[in-house]
């Protein structure tokens, strides 16, 4: 949780503020909806460095993909070299139902390795994805503590509503008081710069 006075991130169980000394608020308190614990301390996580670590994020899921393609393929879901022997050959005729069911498991497979991924780290000590801890952002519920593996995951299904109406969930973070996507609206969640 962030303090109230100085705004540094302390531990859910800390009476005391680690850097100034100050009380900090109990656990169990409810704060009202849509408030945080030190609201002129908290720096929000903007759009562009929100991207950044999304493109580090994609990164390292495009690196996993491949070593899923790989192992699908050496499963002999696929084997490429005969398809592309094939193609060459007499592209009229080739099978591409093979390759559309590798595409299909891999997508499948993948739509749940991003989604434990995401929910996993967000919900650790951590707070954060690879790419979030580059940049040096968590993911906080609005009292700046770290959010439970439902919300997290909650929360990553909610991209999915965020990217089918053209990104716009997406697109609210830089214009939204407190740099929320429309996700992060829906699962009561900040991203801000960790202290």
């Amino acid at each position: 949780m962030y303090c109230q006075k100085c705004g540094a991130q302390n531990d859910d169980q800390a009476a005391f503020c680690d850097r100034c000394g100050a009380a900090l608020p109990k656990v169990g308190a409810t704060p009202a909806a849509g408030t945080v614990a030190a609201a002129g301390a908290v720096q929000y996580a903007g759009f562009w460095r929100r991207l950044a670590a999304a493109i580090i994020d994609g990164l390292i899921m495009g690196a996993v993909q491949s070593v899923l393609q790989v192992i699908l393929t050496s499963a002999g879901v696929i084997n490429l070299d005969k398809f592309m022997e094939d193609l060459e050959a007499n592209p009229d005729t080739v099978d591409l139902g093979p390759l559309m069911a590798m595409f299909w498991i891999l997508g499948v497979v993948m739509f749940f390795v991003q989604l434990l991924y995401f929910a996993i780290m967000e919900s650790s000590s951590k707070q954060a994805t690879l790419g979030k801890m580059v940049l040096g952002i968590v993911v906080t519920d609005y009292e700046g503590r770290r959010i439970s593996f439902g919300r997290a995951l909650g929360r990553n299904l909610g991209k999915i509503i965020s990217q089918i109406i053209l990104f716009i969930g997406y697109f609210m973070i830089a214009f939204t008081q407190k740099k929320q996507g429309l996700h992060d609206m829906m699962a009561s969640t900040l991203v801000v710069v960790k202290r």
